[in-house]
């Protein structure tokens, strides 16, 4: 996992001010461009859940990047979880709270068996409330979420909180920028 680390630390892009004044984005992009980075992101991920899981999810959008490369590496599936509106058969659906409204996330009704075990991805995990939505929604559809794993977890905004009683694993934890 340290290579994974001085991957991340060597290739994200930090920008400040992005999307809003205050705000100082982590652009992990660079980190999936590179072949060797992003070899290393995806075996530490595979490794901190090996053998727990049948399916990975991926949260869109990267998080499909990450699931797509965990299920090939370990030979699972891969589950899309897409934002409302965007599935063409029946689905689940979980509605939750931004910061200024609401937003929902939706999974077809018929892409997992019940009790399949599946490991949720996504790039970060800041406040938590997209992970949180997309393991309700996996719960709706029988299935167990085995844990999520997150590339950067935005340390001190509550989102690890939010998912108390879940599994997470963060490959790096990282200090939000003073607003």
């Amino acid at each position: 996992m340290d290579r994974a680390v001085a991957a991340i630390d060597r290739l994200t892009v930090v920008v400040p001010d992005f999307p809003s004044p205050g705000i100082l984005f982590r652009d992990l992009t660079p980190v999936f461009a590179d072949a060797a980075g992003f070899r290393e992101v995806v075996d530490a991920i595979a490794a901190s859940f090996a053998g727990t899981f049948d399916a990975v999810a991926g949260v869109e959008a990267r998080g499909f990047l990450l699931a797509a490369a965990v299920g090939y590496a370990t030979g699972t599936g891969v589950v899309t979880i897409r934002k409302a509106g965007k599935l063409p058969r029946a689905v689940h659906r979980e509605s939750y709270d931004l910061e200024y409204g609401q937003a929902a996330l939706e999974i077809h009704q018929s892409d997992l068996p019940a009790g399949s075990r599946v490991l949720v991805l996504d790039d970060v995990l800041a406040t938590g409330g997209t992970l949180v939505a997309a393991c309700t929604l996996l719960d709706k559809a029988g299935a167990t979420v085995v844990g999520c794993g997150v590339v950067l977890e935005l340390g001190g905004l509550g989102g690890r909180e939010k998912l108390a009683g879940r599994t997470v694993h963060a490959l790096e934890i990282v200090a939000p920028a003073p607003r």
